[in-house]
C-alpha cells in the first residue's frame, strides 16, 4: 500500500514508524522542515519530500498519482483540509485522512465529506481522542486502559491486580463461578513485562496487568475481581488549560468538583470564560504551596496535560507525594513513560501517538477492519473485524474458536453479532457479519491475523 504522510510533527513521526514497519506498505512523507526529514530517514525505511503537503507540484513529487491513501497531519486544518481535497480532485486518492483541531470545521454538518463538502473521508483530532481516553480511565477508578469496540457496548479494560482481589491468587476459570451471572474473557496477562497466555488454570498473581473484554455494564464487576474496588473519582486537578485540558474539565465538571490550573494568564481566562462550573487558577502546577493551598491531598485524581511532558512528570510526582490518590501525565516519549511507569509514583501515563495511531491503523489494515487499539507502546494490537464470506470462502465462518488458527498469543476475546454481545468461548461458532473482538500480543503476527478475515483467502 503505498501511503503518503504529511508533516513530520509528533503525530506524523509515530504514524511514519508504525507504517513503514509493515512490509505491505510503502510511505513517503511530506514536510517542510529538511532537518525532521533527515532525523526520520536515519532511522526509518520511508522515502522524503522536502516542500508544503497543500502544493500539487510536491504531492506530485511525493507520489500522490498512485497513492492509495493520504494522511494529513501537519500542525495546520487548513492545510491538511486543502491538502485532501487537492488529492481528490487531481489524483483522485481513494482514501484521505485530516487531522483537524478546530471542533468548528468538524461540527458544520456537511462540510467534511458527502456530497459538497471537502474531500476528507476521515478526521482525527489527536486532543479529543485523548481527552475521551483520560475521561474513560477517571470514570473507570484502577484501570491502566479502558478501550472502546462496537459503538461502545464492548470494553477492554487493562488494570494491574492488586493482593486483596479476589480472583487473585486463583485459577481463572474461577471468574465464572464468582460472578455466575456476568461473562467476561481475560484476552491477555503480562507479568514482569512478560506475554503469559491465558489458559482456565493460569493463576493471577499480584501485579499482573491483566486485559479482559467484556460488555460495558459488566466491566466493574469483573475489575472488582482483580482488586478492591475503587470509590468514584469527585475531585479533579487538571494542569494545563491547553486543548486537552480544557476539553477534559468541559466534559467533567457536571459530574465532578474540577480544578483547572494554567500558567498563561490569557489561556486562564480565556478557559475561564468557557467553563461553568469548574474552577480555574491562574499558576505553577509544580509550585508545591498553591498545590497545597487547594488541598491536592483531597484529590482523586491530578491530571498533568500541559505541553511540556517534563512539567507534566515533575507536578505529578510532586502531586503524589502531596497526597493525590491517583496522578496520570502526558508523556510523549516512550522511553520517559516506560520510565516513569516503571520506577516512579506516576500511576498513568498517557501517550497520545498511541491513542492517536490506532484511528489511522483502522484504515490501513486489510480485510474489514473497522477499530484498532494499539497497546503497550506499540507492541501488541486490539482490532474490531468483520467476516464476510461463507463457510467456503472463510476460515472463520462455522467454526468454533477452538478450530480457528490464530497465531501464537492471539485471542479473540468477544463476538458482536447485531446488537449481541458474545463474549467468546472455545465453542463459540462464528457466523458471517459478526465482529470479532481479536487481542494480539505480538503486533508482528498482525498479518496472520488480517489474512484470516479476507474472504477468499484460505
Amino acid at each position: 500500500m503505498r501511503i503518503i504522510i504529511l508533516g513530520a510533527g509528533q503525530v506524523g513521526r509515530t504514524a511514519a514508524y508504525h507504517l513503514s514497519r509493515e512490509e505491505a506498505n510503502e510511505v513517503t512523507v511530506v514536510d517542510v522542515s529538511e532537518e525532521a526529514l533527515r532525523e526520520l530517514q536515519d532511522r526509518l525505511d520511508i522515502r522524503t519530500v522536502s516542500g508544503n503537503g497543500a502544493s500539487p507540484k510536491v504531492l506530485e513529487s511525493a507520489g500522490a498519482t498512485s497513492a492509495d491513501i493520504i494522511v494529513a497531519l501537519t500542525s495546520s486544518d487548513e492545510v491538511n483540509m486543502l491538502a485532501c481535497q487537492i488529492a481528490h480532485t487531481l489524483y483522485r486518492t481513494p482514501t484521505k485522512i485530516a487531522r483537524i483541531r478546530a471542533q468548528e470545521y468538524f461540527r458544520r454538518e456537511g462540510l467534511l465529506g458527502g456530497e459538497g463538502g471537502l474531500a476528507v473521508d476521515m478526521w482525527i483530532s489527536p486532543e479529543q481522542l485523548v481527552t475521551d481516553y483520560i475521561e474513560r480511565l477517571i470514570r473507570n477508578p484502577g484501570a491502566l486502559q479502558v478501550l472502546d469496540f462496537a459503538d461502545g457496548r464492548v470494553r477492554l479494560v487493562g488494570l494491574r491486580a492488586h493482593r486483596g482481589g479476589l480472583l487473585v491468587g486463583q485459577e481463572l476459570r474461577a471468574l465464572r463461578q464468582h460472578i455466575p451471572n456476568t461473562d467476561a474473557r481475560v484476552a491477555a496477562i503480562y507479568r514482569q513485562g512478560r506475554s503469559i497466555v491465558p489458559e482456565g488454570d493460569t493463576v493471577i498473581e499480584p501485579d499482573d496487568e491483566v486485559f479482559f473484554i467484556a460488555a460495558r455494564d459488566d466491566i466493574r464487576l469483573v475489575m472488582k475481581e482483580l482488586r478492591k474496588a475503587e470509590d468514584p473519582a469527585r475531585r479533579i486537578v487538571i494542569a494545563g488549560g491547553g486543548h486537552i485540558g480544557l476539553r477534559l474539565a468541559r466534559a467533567l465538571e457536571d459530574t465532578n468538583q474540577v480544578k483547572l490550573i494554567e500558567r498563561d494568564r490569557r489561556r486562564a481566562r480565556y478557559a475561564s470564560e468557557r467553563l461553568t462550573s469548574a474552577i480555574v487558577l491562574n499558576g505553577d502546577a509544580a509550585d508545591e504551596n498553591l498545590l497545597l493551598e487547594e488541598n491536592i491531598d483531597s484529590a482523586d485524581v491530578f491530571a498533568a496535560v500541559t505541553n511540556s511532558e517534563e512539567a507534566n512528570i515533575l507536578s505529578s510526582m510532586l502531586a503524589k507525594r502531596l497526597g493525590a490518590h491517583k496522578v496520570m501525565a502526558l508523556i510523549n516519549k516512550p522511553s520517559y513513560a516506560e520510565l516513569m511507569e516503571a520506577g516512579s509514583n506516576l500511576d498513568v501515563a498517557i501517550s497520545p501517538q498511541t491513542i492517536t495511531i490506532g484511528s489511522l491503523l483502522a484504515h490501513v489494515r486489510r480485510g474489514d477492519v473497522v477499530k484498532v487499539h494499539s497497546l503497550r507502546r506499540g507492541a501488541a494490537e486490539a482490532l474490531e473485524a468483520i467476516v464476510h464470506g461463507d463457510s467456503a470462502s472463510s476460515r472463520l465462518i462455522g467454526r468454533p474458536i477452538e478450530q480457528i488458527p490464530l497465531p501464537v498469543g492471539s485471542t479473540i476475546g468477544a463476538v458482536v453479532r447485531g446488537e449481541e454481545v458474545i463474549i467468546a468461548h472455545h465453542d463459540t461458532v462464528v457466523e458471517a457479519d459478526d465482529h470479532l473482538i481479536v487481542f494480539v500480543t505480538d503486533r508482528r503476527h498482525i498479518e496472520d491475523v488480517e489474512q484470516l478475515f479476507q474472504a477468499g483467502g484460505r
